[in-house]
């Protein structure tokens, strides 16, 4: 079982600074890079990230320090890194890397323009106001802070802002890693988004969800043969309807419960919170504790595959010999060759795929010196904090860095109104954040980090 209190809370640090005029900037900070719209397609057609760069890079050289701006796979690909030193030059590094790029938002969905960063009724709105310029914002709030006030963390701090992390990394995070693998010198542990945000629980306990685990990914294309033929005839050898029973299949297929460590932990420490047994038997029992937090972590409990393109055809009297889709798949960790074994068991005859795109799902422990650092840090702004492991049913540019042998957690402290449904504002219409939210995370990584 894992312990609730294992760490008393930190007293508060006597610096007259470490109060409300640390945090009054990072509002405008996410509202400026929200305003910025480096929206990725996929396909190589969006805007890049070459204006978030800029900005980035004229911020910390504002601040007095000496960051590097370069392109990876074309001059709208750009990323900033920059180093910290630390008081201790012999203690391993740690990075904090986060992304720059953006999903696209479509405009006539959205009651608020999503890339004009208002700031109203107490949040900071627009495309990228979770994933990620609030956390960017965040990083930047600290360091320019800690610049100020002559601030030196104990150890040397990478901060390295990516573009690229919504489409896979491969210009981003990925390129980072097999060309410029000398910018983490010396870097042992990492920090990245998607963790140390607070879900309420019924009885409102709150937990601070610190991620230990991302599942595989796998975007398979799917291709059905048959026989081309006319439209009119009789005809039993059809791609289409070939492709649509196995696609059938596989949306409405539920994968079983295969609980890793990481996410009994969590179960664990969840039930203990609320107050109700643990069943490993009925491990989704507890997920009505969680509130909207409920839809990601259940996916974390299986494998998951969804359906999301089709195509076939060039004309409406032709049965075309070749049909295609695309599934999004997210393996469970350490349970790779288990899903595809499962996932082979739904195609029917005749139906191939091959991976478009393909991560490594991603492990590590709830453990050591970082972790205790995570705890202090949440428990000093918030004291009844429980921080908690938990799994992502995503990813994140992490799977890229731990190539390099470097420990990542997902540690990006938000705490959060009851009533917001968070998880849903990932990639969701009218994304936002709460300024206070933004303001107790500057709060949180500055204690974090200085002793990191």
């Amino acid at each position: 079982m894992l312990s609730l209190w294992p760490i008393d809370p930190v007293p508060d640090q006597a610096d007259p600074w470490h109060s409300d005029p640390m945090t009054s900037d990072v509002a405008t900070i996410c509202s400026e890079l929200i305003s910025l719209d480096t929206s990725n397609y996929g396909d190589g057609t969006g805007p890049g990230e070459a204006s978030a760069a800029e900005y980035v890079e004229a911020f910390l050289r504002g601040a007095g320090l000496q960051p590097e701006r370069f392109q990876t796979t074309s001059a709208t690909r750009q990323a900033v890194v920059c180093r910290i030193p630390g008081q201790d030059p012999q203690a391993p590094g740690l990075v904090i890397h986060a992304h720059l790029d953006v999903v696209p938002a479509i405009a006539a969905d959205w009651s608020v323009p999503a890339f004009e960063g208002t700031i109203h009724d107490g949040m900071v709105w627009g495309r990228g106001a979770v994933d990620m310029k609030d956390m960017d914002a965040m990083i930047l709030t600290v360091v320019q802070q800690w610049q100020s006030h002559g601030i030196k963390p104990r150890r040397d701090i990478v901060l390295l802002f990516l573009p690229d992390e919504e489409a896979g990394g491969r210009h981003g995070a990925h390129w980072v890693v097999e060309n410029r693998p000398e910018l983490l010198e010396g870097v042992t542990e990492g920090i990245g988004e998607v963790g140390g945000f607070s879900v309420e629980l019924a009885n409102h306990m709150r937990l601070y969800m610190i991620e230990t685990a991302q599942k595989g990914l796998a975007w398979l294309r799917l291709k059905a043969s048959g026989t081309a033929a006319h439209g009119s005839l009789i005809h039993d050898d059809n791609a289409v309807t070939r492709l649509a029973r196995t696609i059938s299949r596989i949306g409405e297929h539920r994968f079983p419960i295969q609980l890793t460590p990481p996410v009994q932990e969590f179960l664990e420490a969840a039930c203990d919170a609320a107050g109700v047994p643990f069943d490993p038997s009925d491990p989704e029992a507890v997920i009505g504790q969680l509130g909207p937090a409920a839809r990601m972590i259940g996916a974390t409990m299986r494998h998951t595959a969804n359906p999301t393109m089709l195509s076939a055809g060039y004309k409406s009297n032709v049965i075309p010999g070749e049909a295609q889709a695309m599934v999004d798949a997210r393996f469970l960790p350490g349970l790779e060759e288990d899903f595809f074994a499962q996932f082979d068991a739904l195609l029917e005859p005749g139906v191939t795929y091959e991976p478009q795109e393909k991560d490594i799902s991603l492990q590590t422990t709830f453990d050591g010196d970082l972790v205790a650092g995570m705890t202090a840090a949440l428990r000093a702004e918030d004291p009844h904090a429980i921080p908690v492991p938990y799994t992502l049913s995503g990813g994140t540019d992490a799977k890229a860095l731990s190539l390099l042998g470097i420990r990542c957690y997902g540690f990006a402290p938000l705490q959060l109104p009851a009533d917001l449904d968070f998880t849903s504002l990932f990639h969701g219409i009218d994304e936002r954040v709460p300024v206070s939210s933004l303001e107790f995370g500057v709060r949180v990584l500055d204690r974090f980090l200085r002793d990191a």
